[in-house]
């Protein structure tokens, strides 16, 4: 990419406020549509299972929709995101940002390929590069969890969980989390859906 247009950290504080998501990723610009309710429904579940076990180990903390600006040219929004509590003083800012790797990273996925791609290739790469330990690929439309895991300089697919497991990891010793649990029940997605196979921008 050409330097000169390359996106920074500068350029989203004068993006409109209505309701996409705005994220820069090696100085690119990525925008999405408002998340979807079986989005949001996934993101609220799993947030609530590393909030709960935080809260009884005391461990650190879980949080969902807070920005992560790893360098002006690498600004994004993890769906939800875990931080040990040694770590979270050392990596969140002032202005309420996290400026460094959490712990974890949770994205779901939203419809399309473009959205598909940057979860599974664009995201995968930044956070390995730069130091998240975990980072889980919900996919509610399969109702499965794809986990990476840091094996050395980079995260390595290490196991898929499917409805009927349960979701544990090294990194919270003690969680355990249904990954069927994870997905709505009473809204199954359509095939027929207006949003199946939509690409979104």
């Amino acid at each position: 990419m050409d330097a000169a247009l390359r996106w920074t950290s500068a350029d989203l504080e004068v993006m409109p406020d209505n309701g996409k998501r705005y994220e820069i990723i090696d100085g690119e610009l990525y925008v999405s549509r408002s998340p979807t309710y079986h989005h949001q429904f996934a993101c609220g579940r799993i947030y609530r299972y590393l909030d709960q076990w935080s809260e009884e180990t005391g461990s650190g903390e879980a949080n969902f929709g807070t920005g992560v600006i790893f360098a002006d040219d690498d600004d994004v929004i993890p769906d939800v995101a875990w931080i040990s509590r040694d770590r979270l003083r050392q990596i969140i800012g002032k202005d309420g940002h996290f400026h460094a790797a959490p712990d974890l990273v949770v994205e779901v996925l939203s419809p399309g390929s473009a959205n598909e791609r940057r979860d599974r290739e664009t995201k995968l790469k930044l956070y390995s590069r730069r130091g998240v330990l975990e980072y889980w690929i919900v996919n509610w439309i399969m109702r499965d969890i794809t986990v990476f895991r840091r094996k050395g300089k980079k995260l390595k697919q290490v196991e898929t969980f499917r409805s009927a497991d349960e979701l544990t990891s090294p990194l919270l010793p003690g969680f355990k989390m249904s990954v069927k649990s994870v997905f709505n029940t009473y809204a199954e997605y359509s095939n027929g859906s207006s949003e199946n196979g939509r690409s979104d921008l």
